[in-house]
């Protein structure tokens, strides 16, 4: 199950009208934002967000502890802190129920281990089977780490590598490597809680969650909020085993060419850069990696304490584009 278009939904979502009725709206969907969030008080604000899909791996356990580190790291990215969530299920009335309780623990144990409880859900009869979650965490109004907050002078640090969407439809064609598919499952069970604690230790401008419209399009959101041009090396990118070969093998989702119109001009790409790279660029993401904004001084310390982490690209002030890949 591939997302809507971007391009399209941010063309629907300009249609609704203004909810200004509330000053308590602190991070509404007007500004593409991992969460919303709304101020209860002075000290407490509460982070929502939602998530599911398709199933993303064989083991239905491990598609429910996928599922539940999706959604938590929507509130990890704005700095927050989950509590609870509720079930979003999707499966056939004559389906195995045996499987829907193995995808059912998968999640909860996640959820669990990360001090998360949940407290309810809704089910629907549906031939093809979708599960995630809807999450409430808090956050201090005056903490919140926005996708709009890059500055000029920071580097980028990306926190996971990339390639899970060419990864999963080589599993589903039957030609990605084990080697891939290991690593592909590790990445997608990693928890964005470390490093968000780490985030937030060190201090950071800005921060995002790479997902469904891929490292460019989620870069572009965040570029744009912040009124700055992102240069990004795209040698310095992580990316998962054999990448690069799936994707010459036509490993592609649909959300490929979705992101790149989402983005459309805003993004320059150098001739130098391989066909295969860009689309690992624009490849969408299960569970990714955090996106960081933040001070140079303060990125060493951040990369010795979450592995895996690395230096993508610099923050600069706003050229002609808002992102430029070399």
């Amino acid at each position: 199950m591939a997302k809507l278009a971007p391009s399209d939904l941010a063309q629907v979502l300009s249609k609704l009208p203004k909810q200004d009725f509330s000053t308590d709206v602190l991070v509404g969907f007007e500004t593409s934002d991992d969460a919303g969030v709304f101020r209860l008080n002075e000290t407490t604000a509460l982070v929502q967000t939602v998530d599911f899909f398709t199933p993303i791996a064989d083991d239905p356990e491990t598609y429910g502890q996928i599922a539940a580190i999706n959604s938590l790291n929507d509130v990890y990215a704005m700095g927050g802190t989950p509590i609870s969530a509720l079930s979003i299920v999707c499966y056939p009335q004559k389906g195995d129920w045996d499987v829907l309780a193995k995808i059912l623990l998968g999640g909860q144990k996640q959820m669990n281990a990360e001090n998360v409880v949940i407290i309810g859900g809704h089910s629907v009869d549906d031939q093809e089977i979708k599960f995630g979650y809807a999450v409430t965490g808090i956050v201090h109004p005056e903490k919140i780490v926005k996708n709009s907050g890059a500055k000029a002078g920071d580097v980028l640090v990306l926190t996971k590598p990339i390639g899970t969407g060419a990864i999963s439809t080589g599993i589903k064609r039957g030609v990605a490597k084990q080697e891939s598919i290991d690593a592909a499952m590790k990445a997608m069970t990693t928890s964005a809680a470390h490093a968000s604690k780490v985030m937030q230790t060190v201090g950071a401008n800005g921060c995002t969650d790479i997902t469904g419209f891929g490292l460019l399009g989620h870069a572009f959101e965040m570029a744009k909020g912040s009124n700055v041009t992102f240069q990004i090396d795209s040698n310095s990118v992580p990316l998962l085993p054999n990448v690069l070969e799936l994707i010459e093998q036509k490993m592609l989702t649909r959300g490929d060419k979705n992101n790149r119109l989402y983005v459309g001009e805003t993004v320059r790409i150098n001739t130098s850069v391989s066909g295969e790279m860009q689309s690992a660029l624009f490849d969408p993401q299960t569970a990714g990696g955090l996106l960081i904004s933040l001070a140079e001084e303060k990125a060493e310390e951040l990369l010795k304490q979450v592995e895996g982490a690395k230096v993508i690209g610099r923050v600069e002030t706003l050229k002609d584009c808002l992102i430029e890949v070399s």
